[in-house]
């Protein structure tokens, strides 16, 4: 069951200044914009996206069979209305924010639903397309009970945990899909819903 967060009890819309994100730098080029709380009310729109998002359940071909995704799923592709004013809001904030550095707009956003501790997503990049090749940016907001969120250099070495959840903002940016992976771990700990919302550029999965 999800339990809403005590720091959450505010009639205050819309982000917080993305100034306030803290930059940290990791090898190779790469680096992670963290702020906590991001977004005011996010409880609220945990419950709207779970509720109103018409979430699908995948199979893929892993080796020799078919296995069900262990999460639930929806896209938004360009120039689709995003299911929530707020993240029309949180859109326009990261295009305004990150305009300098990846002199183009975010585009479109992939919504993840983890319905409990069981539900995960393996190490990976998001190198299908243009982040296999150049430095881009994917920003997670995340909303409902915290998960963890791993990084490690690609090819392994050293990780490094956030917890995400109630607003949370992480930005991964420079090489950090080429040089890096990142996963959401199962957790026999965690029994609440989250979901996260990725806002990536144009030809980034």
């Amino acid at each position: 069951m999800f339990q809403a967060s005590l720091l959450d009890d505010t009639d205050e819309r819309g982000p917080r200044p993305l100034s306030d994100a803290r930059r940290t730098r990791l090898s190779g080029g790469a680096w992670v914009d963290v702020l906590p709380g991001w977004i005011p009310g996010a409880d609220a729109l945990f419950e709207r996206l779970l509720e109103t998002v018409p979430w699908r359940a995948e199979r893929r071909h892993m080796y020799d069979r078919v296995v069900d995704v262990p999460r639930l799923l929806a896209f938004y592709d360009e120039g689709e209305p995003l299911p929530d004013p707020v993240l029309d809001e949180a859109k326009s904030a990261l295009d305004d924010h990150y305009a300098s550095e990846l002199k183009e707009p975010f585009r479109t956003a992939g919504l993840c639903l983890y319905r409990d501790g069981r539900d995960s997503v393996a190490w990976h990049g998001d190198r299908i397309g243009r982040g296999a090749s150049e430095d881009t940016m994917v920003a997670i907001l995340s909303v409902g009970t915290p998960r963890s969120l791993l990084l490690r250099p690609r090819g392994g070495g050293a990780t490094v945990r956030h917890e995400l959840g109630h607003g949370d903002l992480i930005v991964m940016g420079g090489s950090c899909q080429r040089t890096w992976e990142h996963a959401i771990p199962k957790s026999a700990r965690v029994t609440g819903p989250r979901i996260s919302v990725q806002f990536r550029p144009r030809g980034v999965r």
